[in-house]
């Protein structure tokens, strides 16, 4: 018989991804909706603590190596844990580790794994529903207007958005999804001739766990993260955030099925993980249609950013608005295959692995003839082979892989996570990634996103001053051997954040957090027709305290400061936002109030905020104005779930709104967003 179970907390995803990601800017462009996709899978089918592997418990980026340590002794030297409750007498798990802890895992006695039908696995699954999700822009964007002037291009589709997904999945036994999506400005129809079947994009995934010595097989859509992701890390990459420690150091998940809307960034085919004895090895093939351009010109920044090639250039928008990102759709054919070899002690503090791949397209991708891209990925194939290990040595957790691409490139990624005591905490990452190192799937910590042409040694610290008391921090010193975007010379920086974080109370939270970068970027001075590298210096201050008053009643309130110099002014930037959550029986309601004011892009805010459930936001502030939204969530039946949120952007001083086919005519930006979900 199992003890009383502690009642589930709502996740709080806004603030556990402040608290876990690294800011959003324009180099470092983190996969939100992936990570929060891999979040609330965990919250949907919440980890059983007492069949969690080292792996699986790492991979919730939120227990330290000696907490990991201490649960699985206790649960060897005790038998399965009865409740969650019990993770109380477990030593260094304090009341704020168990808070954060609880509405990803769960406890479970041995009647749950018991041997049944598949019929009833399949009525008993954890997760069976059917999800649909409509968005809209209520103002009319240029883009949906008529051509005029010189100014002919213009979006195919309306400015409807649409979300379908169905998902069957029971935890460690199997998983089924389809997702399929139309983006605002897509074409909503059915043409054959141009491959067009009403959604413009469709994902399917089928997964099996636990089936003999098969520990997965995967059909359709999957994704794949070996190592510390320099050759294969699709979609899981944290980057620098105020969890200082444990975001650092990627987690062998393996192969997990696509379920987000993401367009880029999958494998399609088939994968399959075999294990025989301490060894697991994996073998995947994937074949799908990949965007790509042949055109010589740039439409836009974006574009430029992403495009390699003038005979070929893979494009990651995942957006087929206009003509020409039309014609680009599906154009080129990329197939991947390879495999990873892993051995795992008995223990599961060893493991050593080998990881290698090969990239093919059907045509040749050629880089732009930009100095910077000189060491950038071009032809049509690209391998790459790879050793990684993870050994831990009492709290000492040592891990890293060392990576060659085809070229003979080198990349290696190093790290101690170190548990110094109850109280102390401390890591350290060392990366060298060769200015000619290409990885197409690679994602390892780091500056960039992608892992070339950097070197930087990371430093991160966590202290626990009391049990309401905590303090973060880290430093991280980096250098570009070579030439980057927008800096057209070698360069160095570095980059540091303080948190210090107080919790009175089991409902309240108050922080303050600091961050300051130097970074170089291209500067042209006024008559001189030469870009000149020069430093630049930000800084971002964010003062944040959550309280709840009543049981029913959430109160957040955000202040945040930015200020950023080149050689000129100063530009800052100021955010103010009051959050309320009333949450009672069957209905949650949602509001949020802001103020924001901006002296240019570089000093800009970005302001988490809440959204339906599956969607994530943080949108980006410039100008002068406020920002508010509604959002209602309502549980009608067992079976049906409904929420709806409301967005209005008022600027001041703004007759305009956006840029480009996105532009709106007037100071007012509105959205509206409905789903539905219905569980079976």
């Amino acid at each position: 018989m199992w003890a009383q179970e502690i009642p589930r907390q709502a996740v709080d995803v806004e603030l556990l991804v402040q608290e876990l990601f690294a800011q959003q800017n324009d180099e470092n462009t983190v996969t939100y909706e992936d990570l929060y996709e891999t979040l609330l899978q965990y919250y949907r089918q919440p980890l059983d603590l007492n069949r969690a592997s080292r792996e699986e418990l790492r991979g919730l980026w939120l227990l330290s190596e000696s907490q990991i340590s201490s649960l699985l002794q206790h649960i060897a030297e005790n038998g399965r844990l009865l409740s969650l409750y019990e993770l109380q007498a477990i030593p260094g798990f304090d009341l704020l580790t168990i808070r954060r802890l609880l509405p990803f895992v769960t406890v479970q006695g041995q009647g749950h794994t018991g041997q049944r039908t598949w019929r009833e696995r399949i009525k008993q699954a954890d997760n069976h529903s059917l999800l649909l999700r409509y968005d809209r822009t209520l103002q009319e964007q240029r883009g949906y207007t008529a051509p005029e002037g010189r100014s002919t291009t213009r979006y195919l589709g309306s400015p409807d958005k649409y979300l379908l997904r169905y998902r069957l999945s029971q935890a460690k036994d199997f998983s089924f999804g389809l997702t399929a999506e139309k983006d605002a400005g897509e074409q909503f129809s059915w043409s054959p001739s141009q491959r067009l079947y009403g959604f413009d994009f469709y994902s399917f995934h089928a997964q099996l766990y636990d089936r003999g010595q098969f520990k997965t097989i995967a059909v359709g859509d999957y994704q794949l993260q070996f190592g510390q992701g320099l050759l294969l890390s699709s979609g899981l990459g944290v980057g620098k955030g105020s969890e200082t420690i444990t975001t650092v150091r990627r987690s062998q998940v393996g192969i997990r099925p696509h379920t987000s809307a993401m367009e880029t960034n999958f494998f399609r085919g088939m994968a399959a993980t075999h294990r025989w004895r301490r060894l697991e090895s994996t073998l995947f093939y994937s074949n799908r249609k990949v965007d790509a351009s042949v055109s010589e010109t740039a439409q836009n920044e974006e574009e430029l950013i992403e495009e390699i090639g003038r005979l070929g250039s893979i494009q990651t928008s995942g957006l087929y608005r206009t003509p020409t990102e039309f014609t680009n759709r599906n154009r080129a054919r990329e197939q991947v295959m390879g495999g990873d070899v892993t051995y795992r002690n008995l223990a599961q503090t060893l493991s050593i692995g080998l990881t290698a791949l090969t990239t093919r397209y059907n045509l040749s991708l050629q880089k732009r003839p930009e100095p910077y891209n000189l060491f950038t990925f071009s032809g049509r194939q690209n391998s790459g082979v790879g050793l990684h290990y993870s050994y831990l040595w009492q709290n000492f957790n040592f891990f890293g892989e060392t990576a060659r691409s085809e070229n003979g490139g080198l990349g290696t990624v190093n790290g101690i996570l170190a548990s110094l005591s109850e109280r102390v905490e401390m890591a350290f990452v060392y990366r060298h990634y060769a200015r000619d190192f290409q990885s197409l799937y690679g994602n390892a910590f780091g500056e960039s996103t992608r892992n070339q042409n950097e070197d930087g040694f990371y430093s991160g610290l966590k202290l626990k001053l009391s049990n309401r008391w905590q303090l973060t921090a880290f430093y991280d010193r980096f250098r570009f051997p070579w030439l980057r975007y927008r800096v057209e010379a070698p360069s160095d920086g570095d980059e540091y954040l303080l948190r210090l974080q107080f919790v009175p109370s089991k409902t309240t939270l108050l922080y303050a957090q600091f961050q300051q970068e130097r970074k170089a970027r291209n500067e042209t001075a006024e008559g001189n027709a030469l870009a000149q590298v020069t430093e630049t210096q930000s800084q971002r201050l964010l003062l944040l305290l959550d309280v709840s008053p009543l049981p029913s009643l959430r109160l957040r309130s955000r202040v945040q400061m930015s200020q950023f110099q080149q050689s000129g002014e100063k530009q800052k930037g100021y955010l103010m936002a009051q959050d309320v959550t009333w949450d009672r029986n069957s209905t949650r309601l949602s509001a949020r109030y802001s103020l924001f004011d901006t002296d240019g892009y570089d000093a800009r805010q970005y302001a988490p905020e809440q959204d339906v459930l599956y969607a994530f936001s943080i949108p980006v502030f410039t100008g002068t104005g406020t920002h508010v939204y509604l959002l209602a969530q309502h549980q009608l039946n067992q079976h049906l779930d409904v929420w709806a949120k409301l967005s209005l952007t008022q600027y001041r001083n703004q007759y305009t709104v956006s840029s480009g086919l996105e532009e709106i005519q007037g100071p007012r930006r509105t959205d509206v967003r409905v789903q539905v979900r219905y569980r079976f």
